[in-house]
C-alpha cells in the first residue's frame, strides 16, 4: 500500500518507507504491496489505479513528489485518477506541518477516494512523513471505514 517515487534520494525513499510501515503497524495494518515507482504521472496513475481497483487495498499512502518541482508529479497522477478529493485532510497536514516549517504550505498533497480505496499523498522527507503519520493514524480507521461501508 506504499508508493514511493525513484528518482528521490534513496536514504529518504527507504526511511519515509521505514516510517510509514511502522507508524501502520501500530494500528495493526497488513502492507500488501510498497513499490518503487518512476517519477512520471502516468506510472504513479497507473499504479494508483491498478492498486485501488484490485480490492486487495483499503488505501494508499504514496511518499515523495509532492513540491513544486517539475518531478513532483504525485497529485497530479492523484487526481486524475480519484473520484472525489478529501479536502480537510490535506489541508489539515499542510497546516499542521505550517505551524512547525513554513516551507510545508508549499505542499501540493491530496487525498482522495478512488472506489471503495483512500489515497494519501505524503511527502518524501522523512520528518514531515513521520508527523503526518501521527496526524493520520488516529483518522485512517475512520475515514476507510466511511469509504468501505458506502
Amino acid at each position: 500500500m506504499i508508493i514511493k517515487l525513484k528518482g528521490s534520494d534513496r536514504e529518504q525513499v527507504n526511511a519515509c518507507s521505514d516510517i510509514i510501515s511502522k507508524a501502520l503497524h501500530r494500528i495493526r495494518v497488513t502492507i500488501t504491496h510498497n513499490e518503487d515507482v518512476q517519477a512520471h504521472e502516468a506510472a504513479v496513475a497507473n499504479t494508483l489505479a491498478l492498486w485501488a481497483d484490485s480490492d486487495e487495498v483499503d488505501f494508499i499512502i504514496t511518499s515523495g513528489g509532492t513540491g513544486l518541482g517539475p518531478d513532483d508529479v504525485t497529485p497530479d497522477a492523484t487526481r486524475s485518477v480519484i473520484d472525489r478529493e478529501v479536502p480537510g485532510l490535506a489541508e489539515i497536514m499542510r497546516l499542521d506541518g505550517f505551524k512547525k516549517h513554513h516551507s510545508a504550505i508549499l505542499s501540493r498533497a491530496v487525498v482522495g477516494i478512488r472506489g471503495r480505496c483512500m489515497i494519501f499523498n505524503l511527502p518524501g522527507n522523512p520528518g514531515a512523513v513521520e508527523e503526518y503519520m501521527e496526524l493520520l493514524l488516529p483518522i485512517i480507521p475512520h475515514a476507510v471505514d466511511e469509504v468501505q461501508s458506502a
